[in-house]
């Protein structure tokens, strides 16, 4: 794996709804290192027209389609979140897609450091990108409450791609840096800090 010139190349992941948009934007802010997001690249993956966009379609119908030609992503999540083989297939599609965007940005970019934020950093194997692994945590009835107000899930619905992700503690383990965001926002910031200046 070439790295070019960086020195530090912090993967950021965690469980769904742990926090990770709260760290990369403190990161961005604060520190002024560029932000890679896998979500941005698995969005621009499934874009209108895209051959990935295709295969979603060869594979479910056109009525996987929203009227303006898009993907109907709550659809898809329905199928994904609730059939193993199905979200096995779709990530098969989309995760090298994914690695590929991380690769060449991480090529183009002259920065000493670049945040990775990969939710899905230790189910798509992507653990080599970096140089360090951060995961954010918090208790698993926290993190089911921020997705089912963020999201507006059903409990059910939240439990089902809280399960369809590595657990949590497992992710942990894993870990270079634990960043604990079971209790107030400053103590989340002054952990970041720390991690970032160690």
């Amino acid at each position: 794996m070439n790295r070019g010139k960086h020195k530090r190349l912090i993967g950021l992941t965690g469980g769904i709804a742990t926090g990770k948009t709260t760290v990369a934007d403190y990161l961005a802010s604060k520190y002024h290192v560029p932000i890679l997001d896998a979500d941005i690249y698995a969005r621009d993956a499934v874009a209108l027209d895209s051959p990935i966009l295709t295969k979603i379609v060869h594979r479910y119908g056109e009525g996987i389609l929203l009227a303006d030609g898009n993907l109907n992503r709550p659809k898809l999540g329905e199928i994904i979140f609730n059939q193993t083989h199905e979200r096995q297939w779709l990530e098969s599609v989309i995760h090298p897609y994914v690695g590929d965007r991380f690769r060449q940005a991480m090529m183009e970019s002259t920065a000493p450091t670049l945040v990775l934020v990969i939710p899905l950093l230790f189910e798509a194997g992507l653990q080599h990108l970096s140089t360090e692994i951060w995961v954010v945590s918090c208790s698993p009835q926290q993190q089911q409450q921020r997705l089912i107000q963020r999201n507006h899930l059903t409990p059910e619905q939240a439990a089902a791609r809280i399960n369809s992700q590595f657990p949590l503690a497992e992710k942990v383990a894993l870990a270079d840096v634990v960043l604990d965001n079971s209790s107030s926002l400053e103590f989340l910031l002054q952990q970041i800090d720390i991690a970032f200046h160690r």
